[in-house]
């Protein structure tokens, strides 16, 4: 795993993630890791970390806006929960086409920031059982770690409950 201290070096999408950390004053810096991150098992195997200490940036669509819930990888997202918890009447998964359209960025490698427009976010509670998360940087390679207040911060996320467990 190599930290990339030149912003040039990180694929163009990584770079928009890291400008986004430098502007909201944080000193977490974008890593590019040699295998795929695109699961949770994948990035924590990578990693070397527990996969709830991965937080997967999932994209539903709540009464037909797009809203981005940062999970911990340890579970499975409950949409009547997550309805209940955000206000919604329906909740659904958005396909590939509306992640890349609403996010810029390929499912696998969604980061929290970074988009075309500011989206809507809300923060999975399970992940402040964590010192530190790893969020996927605009790639399925590319990752940086945050504590779950940095990334609440960062997102403007709301910490909300997705999940029985």
């Amino acid at each position: 795993m190599t930290t990339m201290t030149d912003e040039q070096q990180l694929p163009e999408r990584s770079q928009i993630v890291q400008r986004h950390l430098r502007e909201a004053g944080l000193t977490a810096s974008v890593r590019e890791l040699p295998d795929s991150t695109r699961t949770a098992v994948d990035a924590a195997t990578t990693l070397g970390c527990e996969v709830g200490a991965i937080a997967s940036s999932l994209l539903f669509l709540a009464d037909g806006d797009p809203i981005l819930v940062m999970t911990s990888g340890r579970h499975r997202v409950d949409t009547d929960i997550l309805a209940t918890e955000v206000g919604a009447t329906s909740i659904a998964m958005a396909n590939a086409k509306q992640v890349r359209s609403v996010t810029g960025q390929a499912i696998g490698g969604v980061a929290p920031v970074g988009h075309p427009s500011p989206v809507r976010t809300v923060v999975d509670v399970a992940l402040s059982a964590y010192d530190t998360v790893w969020v996927a940087a605009g790639t399925p390679h590319t990752v940086v770690p945050l504590s779950p207040g940095e990334l609440a911060s960062l997102t403007g996320g709301v910490q909300v409950r997705v999940a029985a467990d």
